[in-house]
């Protein structure tokens, strides 16, 4: 095992995962500006879930587009990794600052424009980035240096919506309700010039390209390649989809949920701690996965994966209270991070297994969230869902793709481009939402929006179904899949 371990890069591997803080970085900044541009531009829910639909099917649009490309000429190959992630930053920083003259001409679609291009630079970054962080050692180690990657890539969501909290609203008591969308033009700029910044440090990085012979397994031409042909694919294809559209609509659709009377009419302003909780669980959650990484014994692992969840929980609660904001109600929550850390060691290392586990589990927690009485408690249920999605990615991508050999490569932007469930399901659920508005009353004595949460339950059911199903399909093509794998989001 420690022969792995050396093997791993870490120099290079630490510059790679400066681009994972970005990508959690901008994530939760949607977060924030969803309820925001609702506010200012009287917006209905799903309206204001445009905001995530123009930013992840920037990813479709932009994985498709390099796919057709690479028909023609391997970008990866001509220009390099590096070249391809900083021209992926460079795009980004372009999105960032036309963020400035949206706000000077207060227009919605020129703001989801910007959105959408800083999206598209995050799929040529995404495209090169999860493969290289797999190649950057030992190939058994792979899969948790994505879920290492993913655990900083949350942290960025994490201190994102704290930052942007502060940039937007000030702390303490300075704290303004109201905004401009003068506001978020500084926040922008800067975040801009720290896509610059990061595109030419990588240009410099000493990152190195993977050895052309793997890649020449991947561009030899193939035998005529159809999906159907996999129903691991598939079925995996739906489950990436379905998986980014459940992680995004529980976050995107909880400030208007946490805005009705029932959950107690939280403001805008007051949104920031519940954002960094959510993306904190999915910290949480990947930091424990993490742990397989370093080479210890079964003895220093075990204690680490119950170390490791309490500093990540933490992290959460310091930057809160750096923020100056009241988190007394979140000290009940390590009681959804101790049952998280238990189903993660009875999904142990076995992909379909954890998959199923976390499937079930999370399916669980939306349904007491739609039924608890006490909504101070019911709202930690939905929250709770970003623990039990944390290390998803990894489980789907690696029995999606297991068994295709040389079609490897394909298969891998086909799971990429269904990062677009990310701008559809929310907006599903954000249709739901205003049902409260043209037939008030609710259903079942609960509010529209807080029935809304359905969906995220309908999608916890698929990802456990896929789970259960998918070691069967593979135990029929005579593969035995047990170990956890992967790609990372």
């Amino acid at each position: 095992m420690s022969s792995e371990n050396v093997q791993t890069k870490w120099g290079q591997f630490i510059s790679l995962i400066i681009v994972f803080f970005f990508w959690g970085f901008v994530g939760s900044a949607n977060d924030i500006l969803i309820p925001v541009f609702k506010k200012v531009f009287t917006l209905s829910q799903v309206q204001s879930q445009l905001v995530a639909w123009a930013f992840y099917a920037a990813y479709f649009v932009g994985s498709i587009i390099f796919f057709l490309v690479s028909l023609k000429l391997d970008v990866l190959q001509k220009f390099g990794y590096k070249r391809t992630l900083s021209a992926g930053l460079l795009l980004s920083a372009v999105g960032s600052f036309l963020f400035i003259p949206a706000a000077t001409m207060e227009s919605f679609p020129f703001f989801l424009t910007a959105l959408f291009t800083v999206g598209l630079g995050f799929s040529i970054q995404q495209i090169v980035a999860n493969p290289l962080a797999i190649k950057m050692g030992s190939p058994n180690t792979g899969a948790h240096r994505l879920t290492l990657a993913g655990g900083i890539n949350s942290f960025g969501t994490t201190i994102g919506a704290i930052l942007l909290g502060i940039a937007l609203f000030g702390m303490g008591d300075n704290k303004k309700t109201a905004l401009s969308l003068e506001d978020i033009k500084l926040p922008f700029i800067i975040l801009g010039l720290a896509f610059i910044a990061v595109a030419i440090f990588m240009n410099f990085s000493k990152i190195e390209d993977p050895e052309k012979e793997e890649e020449a397994i991947i561009k030899e031409p193939h035998s005529k390649f159809n999906i159907l042909d996999y129903p691991q694919l598939y079925l995996g294809m739906l489950g990436i989809f379905i998986y980014v559209g459940t992680e995004v609509t529980i976050i995107s659709n909880l400030p208007a949920l946490l805005h009705t009377s029932e959950f107690g009419n939280v403001l805008e302003d007051a949104i920031a701690p519940f954002i960094a909780l959510y993306w904190g669980s999915l910290m949480i959650g990947r930091w424990n996965g993490g742990v397989n990484v370093f080479n210890t014994s079964n003895l220093v692992n075990t204690a680490l994966k119950f170390i490791v969840p309490a500093v990540a929980f933490g992290v959460i609660i310091g930057a809160n209270i750096f923020a100056a904001h009241d988190v007394s109600s979140f000290y009940i929550y390590p009681i959804w991070i101790l049952l998280f850390i238990a189903v993660s060691f009875v999904g142990g290392k076995n992909a379909g297994k954890t998959l199923m586990l976390f499937g079930i589990s999370g399916l669980l927690m939306m349904v007491l969230g739609l039924v608890w009485p006490n909504p101070e408690i019911a709202k930690f249920f939905f929250i709770s869902g970003g623990l039990f999605l944390s290390i998803m990615w990894p489980s789907i991508f690696d029995l999606a793709i297991a068994g295709l050999g040389k079609n490897t490569g394909k298969a891998s932007s086909f799971l990429i481009m269904m990062i677009l469930g990310g701008g559809v399901i929310p907006l599903v659920q954000g249709s739901i939402c205003d049902f409260d508005i043209s037939h008030p009353g609710g259903i079942f004595g609960i509010t529209w929006t807080h029935f809304s949460y359905i969906v995220p339950l309908l999608g916890f059911a698929y990802l456990g179904f896929y789970g259960f199903y998918c070691p069967k399909i593979l135990k029929k093509q005579g593969i035995n899949h047990v170990e956890g794998g992967g790609g990372g989001h």
